[in-house]
């Protein structure tokens, strides 16, 4: 195991999630019984980078397994142009590690004065949002040093599964919930998929993913250009084919991201169609490991946060301390 902190840390989800999981429950039960109550029209999320991708597979598993809209925030609605939406009928989940930056607290502020039900996810439950939400569902993840988001991500993951859980009524995804910190650890156990040879001569990339599994898509482009200075973008792979997939020639780089989910077939479909165009393909997914579907995702991440740190020390890149990033972001 390597000895740089983005390693222990990434190494640390399950433990932190079977805490997280066990500490939360009432806090799930007393939000889920406030939605019924309040029974919105729809779902608000709030977030910035990481926070933010975490707010996408979010939207994915609330219209897949609730059925009602998620609308994503432009944080600088607020902010910056100083306007105020017309969110009494939503329920706000704002997304945040360190609860501190101020677009983020300013969303609560205008959500709070139109009467909109706030939920804040936070790791720092001393944080102004945590004081300013309405529920606070802690991570639990305990300090975060590594400037990549690790553990704290799968714990966003997880808690939003938790409360899509409890919320729908689903017990089969309650059950495989449940079974989360056991599922992790067998996918760090996994062989390593993305090796540093792979992208030994990377510069440029895609990252190609359906639903949830594009979800994590984003996410893990971020982290291949936080850590380990390649440029990558994600796309819906449906969406890939509507122009960008022009890009693809002879040994072009594309990432799959697999998930055995309803779209599996659909996805697998537009993989072998740019790998027909010469794509060089590098496959995540989650091996052998079967769940409910909705838990898949936090697998694939969980192996691809150790293979993407091995990556970063092979390219000569400090995975703890990526050149020009702060672990704590403000923004206006």
């Amino acid at each position: 195991m390597s000895s740089t902190i983005m390693a222990r840390e990434a190494a640390e989800a399950p433990a932190r999630i079977r805490e997280q999981l066990a500490a939360n429950a009432d806090v799930i039960a007393a939000v889920v019984a406030q939605i019924h109550r309040r029974a919105p029209k729809y779902v608000y999320m709030v977030g910035r980078g990481s926070s933010d991708h975490a707010g996408v597979f979010g939207k994915y598993l609330i219209e897949t397994e609730i059925g009602l809209p998620v609308a994503p925030a432009a944080p600088s609605i607020a902010s910056v142009y100083n306007k105020q939406l017309q969110l009494t009928d939503a329920l706000v989940i704002c997304i945040s590690q360190s609860g501190r930056s101020p677009d983020i607290l300013a969303q609560v502020a205008m959500a709070k004065k139109a009467g909109a039900l706030v939920v804040a996810l936070v790791n720092d439950t001393s944080s102004p949002l945590a004081a300013d939400a309405d529920f606070t569902v802690p991570l639990f993840v305990g300090p975060e040093k590594a400037v990549a988001a690790t553990k704290s991500y799968l714990a966003t993951l997880s808690a939003l599964l938790q409360l899509v859980a409890v919320w729908s009524g689903n017990q089969e995804l309650q059950a495989a919930v449940a079974q989360l910190p056991e599922l992790l650890l067998q996918a760090q156990a996994l062989p390593v998929q993305l090796t540093p040879d792979a992208v030994a001569n990377v510069a440029h990339c895609v990252v190609l993913g359906r639903g949830p599994g594009y979800a994590i898509s984003r996410e893990i482009a971020l982290k291949l250009k936080e850590v380990c200075g390649i440029h990558a973008e994600a796309f819906s792979s449906a969406e890939f084919l509507h122009g960008p997939v022009t890009l693809v020639k002879d040994q072009f780089a594309i990432i799959d991201v697999s998930i055995a989910d309803e779209a599996f077939a659909a996805h697998q479909a537009q993989i072998n169609e740019v790998a027909s165009r010469g794509a060089s393909l590098v496959h995540l997914n989650h091996g052998e490991l079967r769940c409910q579907p909705r838990v898949l995702p936090l697998l694939v991440l969980q192996r691809f946060y150790l293979d993407v740190e091995a990556v970063a020390r092979a390219r000569g890149v400090n995975p703890d301390a990526p050149p020009g990033l702060n672990k704590v972001t403000k923004t206006v």
